[in-house]
């Protein structure tokens, strides 16, 4: 059974920033591509950002490109989220999910078309001064 473990959310003043973390157990992990999301009551789903099985690939949304880091070591079945000058707006619960999907270097659809079968329980990011 895929299990995903998110990590090191918590509140940090407008500009600062914060290391999210997804442990995975129970797969293989190098065959995955791996996402994040996050979302806001009353609000669907957004895709923040994903990085292909090959990690040779990440995709952004425009609202947080230049700003988030998405990378993945293989060895410790871990993905880290780099969050750089929050802002108010990126407020949210923040979900690691993760898809089989080998060799591949690319997971734009799969971010798009939310086509991850496995999620995390999720991690508060709370910014504000």
């Amino acid at each position: 059974q895929v299990q995903l473990v998110e990590s090191g959310g918590g509140l940090v003043q407008p500009g600062g920033s914060l290391r999210l973390s997804c442990a995975a157990s129970g797969t293989i992990f190098s065959i995955n591509a791996m996402a994040w999301y996050r979302q806001t009551p009353g609000q669907e789903l957004e895709g923040v950002s994903c990085i292909s099985s090959t990690g040779k690939s990440t995709k952004s949304a425009d609202s947080v490109k230049g700003r988030f880091t998405l990378s993945r070591d293989n060895a410790k079945m871990t993905v880290y989220l780099d969050m750089n000058s929050l802002k108010p707006e990126d407020t949210a619960v923040y979900y690691c999910a993760a898809a089989e999907n080998p060799f591949s270097d690319s997971c734009t659809v799969l971010l798009r078309e939310r086509r991850y079968p496995w999620w995390g329980q999720g991690t508060q990011v709370s910014v504000s001064s």
